[in-house]
């Protein structure tokens, strides 16, 4: 069976969350040279958390890997068909709306922080996040990501 991190749809998501990184930061999300097979691999497999999506009016969930789909207590096919409004809880929507805006209209913002909810109910709190807009290999806007390695249940 393809593992998730084998599709082509989810390699060329991840080229496209590392490449906006390296154009908005200067900085890679993992160090070293991969081929995208590989790249799409290490990510997926990765300790941090990594998330993504789309450009919806309501936008989707379009990546995350494995420690994200543990952390939010989902499957892949969970995930990619939630809107990422639905990862904050209802009162913490505002505020992750103004994250967004902010993002959008600078490109990123490094340490970021705010209350998350998985499936179950499972309030936690990210720490110095990076979250950026997604670029297509045209410099067209194609969503939004973001990465963190810090957080606590609540």
């Amino acid at each position: 069976m393809e593992s998730i991190w084998q599709k082509t749809a989810v390699i060329t998501q991840t080229q496209l969350i590392t490449h906006s990184l390296r154009h908005w930061t200067g900085r890679d999300l993992l160090p070293g040279l991969f081929n995208p097979f590989g790249l799409a691999k290490n990510i997926f497999e990765a300790p941090f958390v990594l998330v993504s999506h789309g450009t919806e009016a309501d936008p989707i969930l379009n990546y995350g890997n494995a420690a994200a789909l543990q952390l939010w207590e989902m499957t892949w096919d969970e995930l990619t068909r939630t809107p990422s409004r639905l990862t904050a809880e209802a009162p913490n929507r505002t505020e992750r709306a103004q994250l967004l805006a902010a993002v959008t209209a600078n490109g990123f913002i490094d340490d970021y922080s705010g209350i998350r909810i998985s499936k179950t109910g499972r309030r936690f709190r990210i720490a110095q996040a990076t979250v950026w807009n997604l670029l297509d290999e045209s410099g067209y806007y194609a969503g939004q990501a973001a990465t963190f390695s810090r957080w606590e249940f609540l």
